[in-house]
């Protein structure tokens, strides 16, 4: 298949034979050899010229797009025997990243010990290719896009009390009791001193309105407050189990599930991740692995 694209791309088999090192003969020799398995003639020949037949011309576009994809798998098993190299820049919002993505990365870069990892922490959305990111992870519902996205564990968020806390002010058996209690309210966009946290069960979905006197736009100050007794947190899971094992903070609401958000990790469609990106999303798969 080859010489005889090389053949047509060429315009003549003594063209071919120079572009490929052979003689004129042993190029006839392929494309009669291809010609004889299919049984039928690929190329018209005459004394002055040479030209694909309708068949010919097919089979020509064809066989380039099998030897694209010959290659492809040929860089592909190059790819996978090299050893990740070069600059690796990852993107992610601050609170996962700190929490949960830097311990990855740490462990990813003394595993490949020749790639410089980039982290970089914003809750800007950032362009993945305007600003050169190899990789973002995303929290929440994604929007239409050209980027590749790969499914990872959701994020999930629970309540949380500290124990002096609930010896003071009670503890909620139903998320409807939240409205009566001092919660920690996230600090958005909204100027509102309250906030609705929502809870499911079997099929039945509770929005409650709750409020406090403290708001806070960063979560790591609303657990501090949060272990100091000053109200109920609602927070990312991956945060708040260690402060539970350690019976710092209390789970609340049992049996009541509270938000979860999809987590996904983006990068650009290329035809074949290189070998830095393909073991970092691999790595992160594993240490974010889907229910």
């Amino acid at each position: 298949m080859s010489v005889f694209v090389k053949v047509a791309d060429c315009g003549s088999f003594a063209a071919a034979a120079a572009e490929l090192d052979l003689s004129a003969q042993m190029v006839g020799k392929h494309v009669a050899a291809l010609e004889a398995r299919l049984g039928a003639r690929l190329i018209a020949r005459t004394t002055r010229r040479q030209n694909l037949t309708e068949l010919g011309l097919a089979y020509y576009r064809q066989c380039r797009v099998v030897l694209a994809e010959a290659d492809a798998a040929d860089a592909l098993a190059e790819d996978l025997a090299a050893e990740p190299r070069g600059r690796l820049r990852i993107n992610a919002s601050v609170t996962f990243g700190s929490a949960a993505l830097a311990p990855v990365v740490l462990s990813y870069a003394e595993r490949h010990p020749k790639v410089d990892v980039d982290l970089v922490l914003s809750d800007r959305r950032v362009d993945l290719i305007e600003e050169g990111f190899d990789a973002v992870v995303r929290i929440g519902e994604l929007a239409d896009s050209s980027l590749v996205a790969r499914p990872l564990g959701p994020y999930r968020l629970i309540p949380a009390a500290a124990p002096a806390y609930l010896v003071r002010r009670g503890r909620p058996s139903h998320p409807r009791d939240l409205a009566d209690h001092e919660c920690l309210v996230f600090l958005g966009s909204s100027e509102s001193r309250s906030h609705t946290w929502t809870f499911g069960r079997d099929g039945e979905v509770e929005d409650v309105r709750v409020g406090g006197r403290l708001r806070m736009n960063d979560t790591r100050a609303m657990l501090h407050a949060a272990e100091a007794g000053a109200g109920i947190v609602m927070g990312p899971e991956m945060l708040i189990q260690p402060l539970l094992n350690e019976k710092r903070l209390e789970r609340l609401l049992p049996g009541w599930d509270a938000p979860s958000w999809p987590m996904h990790v983006l990068y650009a469609p290329d035809r074949r991740p290189t070998a830095k990106l393909r073991t970092f999303l691999d790595m992160l798969v594993e240490a974010f692995p889907r229910p």
